[in-house]
């Protein structure tokens, strides 16, 4: 790792998180603490779930209880500079595949077998590539409101990163309303909040919108092909579900491309009013449309 500087965010920012009572658990990958929640049975059959940008693991609150009570053993990951994992506080720290190699470090060490990977926004990346480079591990897939970014981007998004890109200091909590459609109590605005108490310790959320590669020979666009290639023979089940009022990815275009891409996919699953957070949005629906396809 480089020497960069190292935001931890304080413990107490994550005190009484409305609807998150869940026990921290943490790993030290090249001298940073990675943060990853570990609900339900160990002997479960393991669903994995990737957050995406400004979210961390708080994101998928709604879904863990369904999932635990169905038996199953939950971990979700934050990625280095996100939720409770350690934040360096270069931007240029940050690639996407630093993002993927500290994931995949973190996931290793937990024994994982037939697992399910849930994925959305930017975990499509990153979540998508781990399933797809550690298949032995994987059972199932299920794909949220999410791309493989290879060189052509949607208006929605290039709008959002120029956005990004004049506000380093991310507004996290008023993004995260911003790409919902219910109305959110404060308190979880300031829960999305939490990770982020300073301008520095932003530097990944602010980050994470120039990773994506706008021109096909941009940084990222031949792995994330590779990706694309490797789900074109996915043979395993595989869910594809998307909301309706996302701007980002546009229904049903934007899910229609892995009904196409991936042989065991027949239809997407349309997720009615949620915007781009339909975690947030529709986090129990959700949960039963993973436990009915996959469970």
């Amino acid at each position: 790792m480089t020497t960069a500087e190292v935001f931890r965010t304080p413990d107490d920012r994550f005190a009484n998180l409305p609807g998150y009572d869940f026990a921290p658990n943490y790993v030290d990958v090249d001298g940073l603490r990675m943060h990853y929640l570990d609900e339900g049975p160990r002997d479960g059959k393991p669903i994995v779930c990737f957050h995406g940008e400004p979210t961390w693991a708080y994101l998928y609150r709604k879904m863990i209880g369904p999932f635990v009570e169905a038996g199953h053993r939950v971990i979700v990951p934050d990625y280095a500079g996100f939720g409770r994992s350690d934040k360096p506080t270069d931007r240029r720290w940050y690639s996407y595949d630093r993002h993927v190699d500290l994931v995949t470090r973190v996931l290793a060490g937990l024994g994982l077998q037939d697992a399910t990977a849930v994925v959305q926004d930017w975990g499509g990346p990153i979540g998508l590539r781990w399933a797809t480079e550690n298949a032995d591990q994987v059972g199932a897939l299920a794909i949220f409101n999410t791309g493989l970014f290879t060189g052509r981007v949607s208006k929605g998004f290039m709008a959002w990163r120029d956005f990004a890109e004049r506000n380093p200091d991310l507004p996290v909590g008023f993004v995260i309303q911003g790409a919902t459609t219910t109305e959110l109590p404060s308190e979880v605005v300031a829960a999305y909040d939490a990770p982020f108490p300073t301008a520095e310790s932003k530097a990944g959320a602010a980050q994470f919108p120039l990773l994506v590669p706008i021109t096909e020979d941009a940084a990222g666009a031949t792995e994330m092909k590779a990706v694309t290639d490797a789900l074109s023979r996915w043979e395993k089940p595989a869910l594809v579900a998307f909301s309706d009022q996302d701007p980002v990815f546009p229904y049903p275009r934007a899910g229609e491309a892995f009904v196409d891409l991936i042989p065991t996919v027949d239809e997407q699953v349309r997720i009615e009013g949620a915007s781009h957070f339909l975690q947030e949005d529709r986090g129990e629906q959700l949960a039963v449309e993973v436990l009915k396809h996959l469970g």
